[in-house]
């Protein structure tokens, strides 16, 4: 259904949840190195619970190489605080690529630079700097989701 796209994660748990969330949505995990663990670490698997063992996961050794097997085109979304298009805003269609940044340092800048149109951000209070990575591909692929609901009916069945 979609592409969940995690640029150099740091925190096993939370890409064990993306990776759980990913299973009950239907999308693919694509996982971009470098990383901040082993995929086989205890936190990862632990987070992911037995859905680990059904995820459908590419993992690719580096950034430019993601980008010349998928270049950057209508079909994505970045995730960022750096911007002031909600995401609820975006149009998202089946098959549709959702990119969120580290834990430490989010999307590279060069990359958001030169997609402005492509930007996304969730509201938040000035209180706040950012979310959860994980808390953040949830309300993201979930509004997604909704709105493509039918072909997800159609493809669950």
């Amino acid at each position: 259904m979609f592409n969940i796209v995690l640029i150099h994660p740091q925190i096993p748990p939370n890409t064990g949840t993306i990776g759980r969330l990913c299973v009950n949505i239907g999308a693919r995990l694509h996982l971009i190195k470098p990383l901040g663990f082993s995929i086989d670490d205890k936190e990862v698997k632990r987070a992911g619970l037995d859905y680990w063992s059904k995820l459908d996961l590419k993992v690719w050794e580096s950034l430019e190489e993601f980008l010349e097997a998928n270049p950057i085109n209508e079909h994505f979304h970045l995730a960022t605080t750096k911007t002031d298009k909600l995401y609820f805003e975006s149009q998202y269609k089946a098959g549709d690529f959702l990119l969120f940044g580290s834990e430490v340092s989010g999307i590279p800048s060069d990359i958001l630079e030169a997609n402005q149109d492509k930007c996304i951000t969730i509201p938040m209070t000035s209180e706040g700097r950012s979310l959860n990575l994980a808390l953040s591909v949830g309300i993201v692929a979930y509004e997604a989701l909704r709105q493509n609901y039918n072909t997800f009916k159609e493809i669950d069945q």
